[in-house]
């Protein structure tokens, strides 16, 4: 057995630069193989392999080891962990997130970590999705809490502060998995795997970064791809489109002359509502006869004091005929039925905008309005390219004019809404949930083979 550890220690040292869960397993492989009946011998043993993983790995690491092993062994099931920054939103991310955890609830023991209140109610109402089997803990974080802010926001982490988000990286330590949802590449993964959902690589490398030290990066988009290499210098693992979730129009009911805007109300405006509104106040007032009957509908999440959301409802009241609608915090119900009744959906996310980061990484509720056949107008930018085709499944547009134009043909055609939310539909297959929840459970089981 003595010449079985410096065989151990050997592969330690010489794997050292490897993944640890690598490392990990071809030493539980070894330990499996060698032929020890005497259990005192075998914990000797034991002890002596895990002291030497806790002089190269550390303590942590000795403690993912015996995890790892007890895993192997077969005495329990896995832990993981998801955490967002912001699950206690309703956001296209958070449902990516939610929806992983819920494809993996069967072979997993999983807990659900946010930074605010949030109960498995808000998640059922939020996005349809009944996550009773996970937990939930909050890991309050004081330097937030303290400024009594709703946005968990890095941006406002002053230069020179110790990182508030380490008693995240701290309760990483006590899962098998640990998946960071949030694309926050300030919180250090000290799990035995670990897994970094980048929904767009948003900040650059400074004090705090951590997003290369994850045993695997998966990305939402071939957008987002591009910008993490370009950004983050490194190379995602993991292309998994966005689960899409929200079929439930049935052919032959009749739509109405509804625009449909669906996305997150931000401080910031980065989906430009308030440019929405504008526009559909213009056409009812340069094109009268052909914008008759129609009326605008933005639907979307908001929290707390919102200045964007009062310059908003600003510009909305200037319809004086009620023909813009705002849908504030709504329910799934609620929204499941802007779905079924819009023809056109609009959504300019990335208009004006030279930060990357502040263009669409993908567009969720553009896949959704996708899947209920309304015919998408959307900004020609970031992720919208990889779902709308130009002219087949709907249109793409740069500037308001394009706006315009591409909506008043649509509103004198009903032929082509028809034909364009056909053919929105059957590009939409291609994210849907189903789809994301097999390519999740066949990744999970693909890097994790020793479990």
């Amino acid at each position: 057995m003595e010449n079985d550890i410096s065989v151990l220690i050997n592969k330690i040292i010489t794997d050292k630069d490897s993944p640890f869960y690598q490392i990990s397993l071809k030493i539980i492989e070894l330990l499996k193989t060698s032929k020890v009946e005497d259990p005192p011998v075998f914990r000797k043993t034991l002890e002596k392999v895990t002291g030497k993983i806790s002089g190269v790995f550390g303590i942590q690491g000795a403690t993912n080891f015996l995890r790892h092993y007890d895993l192997v062994e077969g005495k329990r099931k896995p832990t993981l962990a998801i955490y967002d920054h912001a699950f206690h939103f309703i956001g296209g991310a958070q449902k990516y997130g939610l929806t992983l955890a819920k494809a993996l609830e069967e072979d997993f023991d999983i807990t659900i970590i946010s930074n605010r209140n949030v109960t498995h109610e808000n998640f059922l109402e939020w996005y349809g999705l009944d996550l009773k089997k996970a937990g939930i803990k909050i890991v309050k974080i004081p330097y937030f809490d303290k400024r009594e802010t709703s946005h968990i926001d890095p941006h406002r982490i002053m230069k020179g502060t110790p990182n508030p988000f380490h008693i995240i990286s701290r309760e990483s330590g006590n899962y098998d998995i640990f998946i960071n949802n949030g694309m926050l590449e300030m919180v250090y993964p000290l799990s035995l795997i670990s897994l970094l959902v980048c929904h767009f690589p948003e900040r650059r490398p400074q004090s705090y970064f951590y997003s290369d030290k994850y045993s695997y990066t998966i990305y939402n988009s071939k957008y987002t791809a591009g910008w993490i290499k370009k950004r983050w210098k490194y190379e995602p693992h993991k292309h998994i489109y966005p689960p899409v979730d929200m079929e439930v129009y049935e052919p032959g009911q009749k739509k109405e002359k509804l625009i449909l805007s669906v996305a997150r109300i931000e401080e910031g405006g980065t989906k430009k509502q308030k440019e929405l509104a504008s526009t559909f106040l213009e056409l009812k007032n340069k094109f009268p006869e052909v914008s008759a009957g129609w009326k605008l509908v933005i639907a979307g999440g908001s929290a707390g004091d919102n200045p964007y959301l009062t310059e908003l409802k600003e510009i909305i009241g200037r319809a004086i005929d009620g023909s813009i609608e705002l849908k504030i915090n709504i329910s799934d119900d609620e929204l499941k039925e802007l779905y079924k009744k819009g023809s056109v959906f609009w959504h300019l996310c990335g208009l004006g905008q030279n930060d990357p980061a502040k263009v669409e990484h993908f567009g969720m509720t553009i896949g959704e309005a996708m899947q209920n056949r309304l015919a998408p107008i959307v900004f020609d930018g970031g992720g919208q390219k990889e779902i709308v085709d130009h002219g087949r499944s709907g249109f793409r547009c740069t500037s308001v004019k394009g706006l315009i134009r591409y909506t008043l043909k649509l509103m004198q055609d009903e032929t082509l809404r028809k034909e364009l939310g056909e053919n929105a539909y059957l590009k939409s297959l291609k994210f849907n949930r189903e789809r994301f929840s097999r390519e999740v459970r066949q990744f999970f089981k693909n890097i994790i083979p020793g479990i």
